[in-house]
């Protein structure tokens, strides 16, 4: 969701998640089955008067009316949408919706029959928000925004605010006629009457609730332009850039085509049908946060390369392929974490690209939380948005496991993994969830890779390694190289991986060798024809999360 990673530090908190030594991916059974549920929304249609907002003294009251569309997935005789108490006010329901109560940011409809099973009813909602600061609903000086992740939705429009709900979009707001106004969708049209302008946006690709938006502010200047398809150039997308006068564009207009290339070749082809940028004022709570079609960047985010690759790679993984709970989260920060690195290896190097690998994994080793990625319980219970976006945890370890499985599976496959999953039909559009990420990750690589997930993302926390070698003459001029490979971590379990050992000669030469970690503690023995002097365990850091000594004839206390 959220962006170049979003600027907090999640507090220390502690989970007890079942480990699987047996190889499992489902360690616990512990998966929410997100799919569940009484009803299925399908359209919401929102129409909403902001004119006011724009215009001193900036208040945050609105009203609004919202046609809601559902189709019933069990026999149905009321809904329930989340509706946050402190800031709306309901005023009235229509249509299928004949009486309603609203509680505990719950609005509960009930309905004027019982729909069975398959049929779809609209349900009309009138409302107002009040005039409340409640971190979803922005108001000042002439910008109006919106911001909802996790789940703020509920605090603008009545919904089922879950990301596993989405549905289509439109979206009717009025403005003052000197605003402009950017919102999720397609410009469907803009109507002016007298000092007003009225623009209706509209998704057609279903959305989910914490990725709906809008952007407006007094005096935006829009720069439209195309991202033509270099694959097909008669296939083109707009680019619409919502700024005000005077912000420095040229990084934005320099990186956006090229970036939008890169990801399209890699993932398919940019998924929906516009590409938005605005900028907020200071009031963003964010460095970003990928809207779809429509990202929001914090001040000087358009000067910010690495900061419009994270957000932009986000409309593939976390908008295209939303994560099914909460406890998924890492499918959408992970992935845009580790694709804003993956672009600076494409634009830059390879080196440059693993200084910034190291620097994120060194991040996660300094603040680690001891969470797994996969936390169950999130999948039902919310988490506080500092721990939901932990920048160590879900953006930076989430993002070397993914460095980590491009080393195990080799670049080809891993590339052609990314590729497979943002372009499988079964999630594009949709939700994926962990254990459908790992299932694609073992028929792409033709390999079960239980292993790895069990301990890199059901398993919190990483190895620490005390090694020790000796280097013993055999006569006949060769030479072994015993290693001794122990971990020594105590808070969580054993984790299985190949490691390559850096061998340096006393002729000048050196090699690498590759073994296979997989019992603790255990023992190589290297055979080589001339005198090793020194031995590097994992030389290039292909597993960056680890702690790890490795000492000359020395062995571990209680190791015979």
């Amino acid at each position: 969701m959220p962006k170049i990673r979003r600027h907090i530090f999640v507090s220390l908190f502690f989970s007890i998640v079942a480990y699987s030594a047996s190889g499992q991916h489902n360690p616990g059974g512990l998966h929410h089955d997100y799919r569940k549920h009484l009803y299925d929304a399908i359209n919401y249609k929102v129409e909403m008067d902001i004119f006011d907002c724009h215009k001193s003294p900036f208040p945050r009251t609105f009203s609004a009316k919202m046609t809601l569309t559902v189709k019933a997935d069990s026999i149905l005789s009321q809904i329930m949408l989340n509706a946050a108490n402190s800031s709306l006010e309901i005023d009235s329901v229509g249509m299928a919706g004949t009486a309603f109560t609203h509680f505990a940011d719950t609005l509960k409809i009930q309905l004027g029959r019982t729909y069975l099973p398959g049929e779809n009813l609209d349900v009309k909602i009138c409302y107002r928000h009040k005039n409340v600061a409640d971190q979803a609903f922005y108001v000042s000086s002439g910008y109006v925004f919106t911001d909802f992740p996790p789940e703020g939705a509920r605090k603008v429009f009545p919904c089922r605010d879950r990301p596993s709900d989405k549905a289509t979009w439109e979206i009717i707001a009025k403005v003052p006629l000197t605003a402009r106004l950017g919102a999720t969708g397609k410009l469907a049209d803009s109507v002016v009457s007298a000092d007003t302008i009225t623009y209706r946006w509209i998704s057609e690709n279903p959305v989910a609730t914490y990725l709906v938006c809008l952007s407006s502010k007094d005096g935006f200047q829009i720069q439209k332009s195309w991202w033509h398809n270099p694959s097909i150039p008669s296939d083109s997308t707009p680019v619409r850039i919502y700024y005000k006068p005077g912000e420095n564009l040229a990084t934005i207009n320099n990186l956006l085509t090229p970036i939008t290339n890169f990801f399209s070749t890699k993932f398919g082809r940019y998924p929906f049908e516009k590409i938005g940028f605005a900028i907020p004022d200071s009031s963003f709570p964010w460095g970003g946060m990928e809207n779809q079609t429509m990202v929001n960047l914090m001040p000087g985010g358009y000067s910010d390369g690495n900061l419009i690759a994270h957000e932009h790679s986000h409309q593939w993984f976390g908008d295209l392929i939303t994560c099914g709970t909460w406890a998924d989260i890492w499918l959408n920060e992970s992935f845009g974490t580790y694709c804003q690195n993956l672009w600076v290896e494409h634009n830059s190097d390879y080196e440059t690209y693993k200084a910034g690998m190291n620097r994120i994994a060194n991040y996660y080793l300094e603040h680690n939380p001891g969470l797994p990625l996969y936390n169950p319980e999130w999948a039902i219970h919310t988490p506080s948005s500092n721990l939901l976006y932990s920048t160590a945890l879900v953006y930076d370890k989430g993002a070397c496991v993914l460095f980590q499985l491009r080393y195990v599976v080799g670049d080809a496959l891993f590339s052609d993994l990314m590729k497979a999953y943002a372009t499988d039909t079964n999630f594009m559009f949709k939700n994926a969830v962990t254990r459908e990420f790992i299932t694609k990750a073992n028929q792409v690589s033709g390999q079960n890779l239980n292993w790895f997930f069990d301990s890199w993302v059901y398993s919190p926390n990483h190895p620490v390694y005390e090694n020790s070698y000796d280097i013993i003459q055999r006569g006949t001029g060769k030479w072994m190289v015993k290693l001794r490979i122990r971990q020594t971590q105590k808070n969580t379990g054993f984790f299985r991986m190949p490691v390559e050992i850096g061998i340096k000669f006393n002729n000048g030469s050196d090699t690498v060798v590759k073994v296979i970690n997989e019992v603790n503690p255990q023992e190589f023995e290297l055979t080589f024809q001339s005198q090793p002097i020194a031995l590097t365990f994992d030389p290039a850091r292909k597993i960056l999360l680890k702690q790890a000594t490795t000492l000359v004839g020395i062995k571990p206390e209680n190791e015979k």
